[in-house]
């Protein structure tokens, strides 16, 4: 499983609704549909140190460099 932020608003297979922002647990074939679908950015996008080109600083980040 994979902690994503959505960049859109999406239904997920249960019929449950996600709005914009919300940070969801998805497996990798749906994490693959989703950025394909242009509702998730790039893989780790919203991690911040892992290059993905999220919103949030690395400059902060206190991971391992």
């Amino acid at each position: 499983m994979v902690y994503v932020r959505l960049e859109k608003e999406w239904t997920d297979g249960d019929g449950v609704g996600h709005s914009s922002g919300d940070m969801i647990d998805v497996d990798a074939a749906t994490l693959a549909k989703l950025q394909a679908a242009g509702i998730v950015g790039g893989e780790n996008a919203d991690l911040p140190g892992a290059g993905g080109g999220g919103s949030q600083s690395t400059t902060n980040w206190p991971g391992a460099t």
